[in-house]
């Protein structure tokens, strides 16, 4: 015999099995939409207030870029314009020397590369030739057996489509012409401001410090020397991963008898500062110049020597080089070169990782101050100070409280 269902005394119907709401909920929900309400707004606020930086940031783009790039060489230029400096050179005596030097050997490089590439082009084109030549004829004959008129048709179409969008190839040309006179033109603004960033670049810090409070001060100080640090080691490491991968590669163009071994182990060297995807380009423009100079069989050794190289460099030499680096996950440093290169094209991939480097830096300090970890210490146990008068400010070092947090490893650790 089954028992009766139980009901609710009211409608008749069956009592359901949800329990009752104690008195309580209606306070407690309405609490928990206030707080919701409250994170949605200042979530708006900030989603408002990066979208406005952003725009800023774009229209001041023309003034940013040289201004980055002159930092950028600036962090390479430093140690000799330093190394002058302490020995009795004057300041802008020391800057001038090295910007004239650093132009001098990059102008000797480009004039080192360019007859090698003016006169293997020439051969390249001919082997071109007569790769696509050797192609035709492989067509035509089995497996494919496609007919001299078939292959005939397919070309003329291919040139009546160029031809079609002739109009539209002449902007492409003219638009990287300017693309290339505007590069030049923030080159040179980017040199100028090197000059006078090694030239008056010390006194920055302190002027920016005296802008602030005195409790300010040492966390503006602090930040600074962080960031500059930051860049520093980004231009330094990637210096040194992209001499020993342009070293190798080349060595090994250079045993198959590939041509412009020079200009390829170069272009291998700047790859490297664009992580990631600038070594993928870099060695596919080696694997193709090797395909049409040498054939497949030898292509496919280099491609076999870049995979290689690669390979050492991303699970041996970056971790030993960039032990102290960035602590940037490899997902992050593509979305980062990603993020730039969609933006600002190759300019912006460029300057992807470093930005995200620096962004990290910034991140990280706030979240030790947050947490009392006294980010603003040196490892040594001391802290930035500002002191002077009217007649001007200084920064000094001071002996930080003895219940302060010091950190063992270096600065731009997370």
């Amino acid at each position: 015999m089954t028992a009766a269902p139980v009901t609710d005394g009211v409608t008749g119907g069956p009592r359901t099995e949800a329990p009752a709401p104690d008195e309580g909920r209606g306070a407690r929900m309405q609490a928990a939409s206030r707080v919701l309400a409250t994170a949605s707004a200042q979530f708006l606020l900030i989603t408002a207030a990066v979208v406005v930086l952003g725009y800023v940031l774009g229209k001041l783009w023309v003034i940013l870029l040289p201004i980055v790039l002159g930092l950028l060489i600036a962090t390479v230029l430093w140690p000799p314009t330093r190394f002058l400096r302490r020995h009795g050179w004057p300041p802008a005596l020391a800057a001038s020397v090295v910007v004239v030097v650093f132009l001098g050997a990059f102008g000797g490089l480009i004039a080192a590369i360019a007859p090698s590439v003016a006169d293997q082009v020439v051969e390249l084109g001919d082997q071109a030739s007569g790769g696509l030549q050797d192609v035709q004829e492989r067509l035509q004959g089995p497996p494919f057996n496609i007919d001299e008129q078939q292959i005939g048709d397919a070309v003329d179409s291919v040139i009546n489509n160029i031809q079609g969008n002739a109009q539209n190839i002449a902007s492409y040309v003219v638009s990287g012409a300017s693309a290339v006179g505007n590069g030049l033109i923030n080159l040179l603004l980017a040199l100028l401001l090197c000059f006078f960033f090694l030239k008056d670049g010390t006194r920055w810090v302190p002027w920016l410090s005296a802008q602030t409070g005195p409790r300010a001060a040492r966390h503006v100080a602090a930040l600074s020397y962080k960031t500059w640090s930051t860049l520093s080691e980004f231009i330094r490491q990637q210096a040194l991963v992209g001499f020993i991968d342009a070293f190798f590669i080349g060595i090994g163009l250079w045993i198959f008898d590939v041509p412009l071994v020079l200009p390829l182990a170069v272009l291998t060297f700047f790859g490297a500062f664009i992580p990631i995807i600038g070594a993928f380009v870099a060695g596919a423009f080696a694997v193709l110049i090797a395909l049409v100079d040498e054939g497949l069989t030898t292509a496919l050794i280099i491609l076999g020597i870049v995979l290689l190289v690669q390979q050492l460099e991303g699970n041996v030499l970056q971790p030993i080089i960039q032990g102290r680096g960035f602590n940037l996950h490899a997902g992050v440093v593509i979305l980062a070169v990603t993020a730039g290169g969609s933006l600002a094209g190759i300019t912006g991939a460029f300057l992807g990782v470093p930005v995200a480097a620096l962004i990290a830096v910034v991140y990280r300090y706030i979240r030790d101050e947050l947490d009392g970890r006294n980010p603003e210490v040196h490892p040594g146990g001391t802290r930035a100070r500002l002191e002077g008068g009217e007649n001007g400010a200084v920064l000094t070092s001071e002996q930080a409280p003895p219940d302060a947090d010091v950190p063992t490893g270096p600065a731009t650790s997370g």
